[in-house]
């Protein structure tokens, strides 16, 4: 593994490298289905600079949702028939949950699609937040909003191989435990893609 970038990247840097994946039509994730049978869905990867470095938003989900309570996520949703494009759902989803604006989001790219074993095809949009954005978090949905620094995504002595156990079957997935988030499932495995692509690190596993 290569070790984590010094000094920070710039904002220009991270709009460059991530510039190099336009129209990147891969799908990484859980095999299976086929595309067509899978749901559309847009996540935003939000990132907001403070003090000169940038940190990842994330959010914990609400304990009272049916489906993955409790779990670190990015703000995202299906993406609804009268969404224009996958990076006009994640802004929407991302001001429904967290209050964070569309106007106060730069899209500077959008990462692999991501195949979750829910059957969900997730487009992870990257964007840049304003760091004078204030959050709002949608009670129903959202639990907590925080930020991890990027600097912590980009060492990969942070990832960790995460066995998840499910209908009797052992899944080996990452995780990124961070104080007291733990970090895993499609949340981390869209990190880990970003970490990839920031520092060229080449060893992508499916």
């Amino acid at each position: 593994m290569t070790a984590a970038i010094t000094p920070p990247l710039s904002r220009a840097d991270i709009a460059a490298r991530l510039a190099r994946l336009e129209h990147c039509e891969e799908v990484r994730g859980v095999p299976g289905l086929a595309r067509r049978e899978l749901r559309p869905a847009a996540v935003l990867v939000p990132l907001v600079e403070r003090a000169g470095a940038f940190n990842v938003i994330l959010t914990r989900r609400s304990e009272k949702l049916r489906d993955h309570a409790g779990q670190i996520s990015f703000p995202g949703g299906r993406i609804e028939p009268d969404d224009p494009s996958p990076h006009m759902a994640a802004l929407r989803e991302a001001d429904e949950e967290i209050g964070v604006y569309p106007e106060q989001v730069e899209v500077v790219g959008e990462l692999p699609h991501y195949r979750t074993g829910t059957g969900f095809l997730v487009h992870p949009v990257v964007g840049f937040v304003d760091a004078s954005a204030g959050f709002r978090p949608c009670p129903v949905e959202v639990a907590e909003v925080f930020e991890v620094p990027l600097s912590f995504i980009l060492d990969p002595r942070n990832h960790r191989p995460h066995e998840f156990h499910h209908d009797g079957q052992v899944h080996l997935l990452q995780a990124m435990p961070y104080g007291e988030y733990f970090i895993w499932g499609a949340t981390a495995a869209i990190l880990i893609e970003l970490y990839q692509v920031l520092t060229g690190d080449g060893s992508r596993e499916a």
